[in-house]
C-alpha cells in the first residue's frame, strides 16, 4: 500500500503534474481499496456504484463521497480502541456537524504535512506564536473543533503560543503586550479563523482606535462566508489586518476539517495551490463530469493523508475555478484555483443513493 513517507522528504510543490498523476493513480487506489475492506459503509457505497478496482484511466475517475455524509455517519475505517482524537467541523446551533475519527499514524500525519506546507512559506525558524482565539477552544484534547485543531496544528510551526482573546472574546491587553515585550525585535507568527480575526482582532482595534505595530505574518482561513455577506474580500482584509496591527504578510488558506492537515495555501499572486499531498477537481453540478480549466463547479478535494477514515476523495459544497496546472508565475507546480463561495441550499442531487448506501438496504 502507498506510504506517505514516499513524499514527506519533497519540496511540497515541486512535483509536476505527470509524476503526480501517476503517484496518484497508484495511491488513490490503495485507499480506495483500503477503506472499503475496513469501512463497512464505505463497501456499500462502492458496491452501490459498480465501483470495479483497475478501470481508471485517471483521478477524475475514483469514486467520490459527498461531504456531508460524514454529518450523518461515523465513517471510520480502525477500530474505535484505536481512535485518539475526534475532530469536529464549525456549524451553527442545532447544525449537524461533521465527526472526523483519527488514529495515532493519521493524526501524526496530518500534523507533518501541515508544517512541511506552511514553513514552506514561512520559513523554517519557529516564530513566537499569537493565536487569534480564547485558550478553552484547545481544553477538551480528544475533541477538536475546526478551530481547536487548527490552532493545535499551526502551534507547531511556533514558540510561546499565547492567546489573543478572553474568553468573552475580547482583546487580552495585559497578554498582548507582555508577549510582545518578551518578543521585542523580533517576527511573530499569528494565527486564526477569518472572521475571528476580522472581528475580534481588526474589528475590535478599530471600535477602541488602537493602533498595533507588528512585524510579522498572519495565517488565517475559513469564515469567509460571513465575511462575502459583508463584501468584505482578500484585499480589503488584508489592507484592514496591515492598517490595524501593523502585519504586512498575510497568507489565506483553504482547507476543511474533513480532509485537515492537506490545506491548500494562497500565494504571491493570489492563487490557492495544490501541494503534491493533496489535490483538486471541478465537476459540474448536474452531470458531475470533470471541468476544465475557466469553468465554475463543485469542488472535490483528493488527499493522501486520511487511513483511518475514507476522506480521501470528498465532494464538498463548495464551488470552484481550475485556473491552471503547473503554470503559477509564483513558480509553485500543481493545480491553481479560486473558491466562489458556498452552493446555496447546498442539496447535490444525485448523492441521496450514495446516502441511502450508507445506511444499507435495510436502513440501518
Amino acid at each position: 500500500m502507498f506510504r506517505l513517507e514516499e513524499v514527506l522528504q519533497l519540496p511540497p510543490f515541486g512535483m509536476d503534474a505527470v509524476v503526480k498523476r501517476e503517484l496518484y493513480l497508484r495511491a488513490l487506489a490503495d485507499l480506495t481499496r483500503h477503506h472499503g475492506e475496513r469501512c463497512a459503509e464505505y463497501g456499500k457505497i462502492l458496491a452501490l456504484l459498480g465501483y470495479r478496482p483497475g478501470s481508471e484511466r485517471g483521478i477524475e475517475d475514483f469514486p467520490f463521497i459527498p461531504v456531508r455524509l460524514f454529518k450523518e455517519f461515523n465513517l471510520l475505517s480502525i477500530d474505535q480502541a484505536d481512535i485518539v482524537k475526534t475532530m469536529t467541523s464549525s456549524g451553527t446551533t442545532g447544525q449537524a456537524v461533521s465527526r472526523i475519527f483519527l488514529d495515532r499514524e493519521t493524526a501524526t500525519n496530518q500534523t507533518k504535512v501541515l508544517v512541511k506546507i506552511v514553513s514552506s512559506l514561512t520559513g523554517s525558524k519557529r516564530l513566537p506564536f499569537l493565536v487569534v482565539d480564547c485558550p478553552s477552544v484547545v481544553k477538551d484534547r480528544s475533541l477538536f473543533s475546526a478551530r481547536g485543531a487548527g490552532i493545535l496544528g499551526f502551534s507547531m510551526l511556533g514558540r510561546d503560543p499565547t492567546y489573543l482573546l478572553t474568553e468573552d472574546l475580547e482583546i487580552d491587553y495585559v497578554a498582548l503586550e507582555a508577549f510582545l515585550s518578551r518578543h521585542a525585535g523580533e517576527k511573530v507568527l499569528l494565527f486564526g479563523f477569518t472572521f475571528m480575526v476580522w472581528e475580534h482582532l481588526c474589528g475590535a482595534l478599530e471600535r477602541a482606535g488602537h493602533r498595533l505595530a507588528i512585524d510579522g505574518v498572519l495565517i488565517h482561513g475559513g469564515g469567509w462566508k460571513k465575511l462575502a455577506s459583508l463584501a468584505i474580500d482578500s484585499v480589503r482584509f488584508r489592507k484592514t489586518v496591515h492598517e490595524t496591527t501593523g502585519v504586512s504578510t498575510v497568507i489565506n488558506y483553504y482547507g476543511m476539517v474533513e480532509q485537515t492537515g492537506s490545506i491548500f495555501v494562497e500565494c504571491e499572486e493570489g492563487q490557492l495551490h495544490a501541494s503534491i499531498f493533496s489535490d483538486i477537481l471541478i465537476r459540474d453540478p448536474r452531470s458531475f463530469l470533470p471541468l476544465g480549466p475557466g469553468n465554475i463547479g463543485l469542488v472535490q478535494l483528493l488527499s493522501l493523508l486520511p487511513t483511518s477514515y475514507p476522506g480521501h476523495s470528498i465532494l464538498t459544497e463548495d464551488l470552484g475555478e481550475l485556473l491552471g496546472i503547473d503554470d503559477c508565475p509564483c513558480g509553485r507546480k500543481g493545480a491553481r484555483f479560486r473558491i466562489h463561495g458556498r452552493v446555496k441550499d447546498a442539496e447535490l442531487r444525485g448523492c441521496s443513493d450514495v446516502q441511502g448506501a450508507a445506511k444499507g438496504s435495510d436502513g440501518t
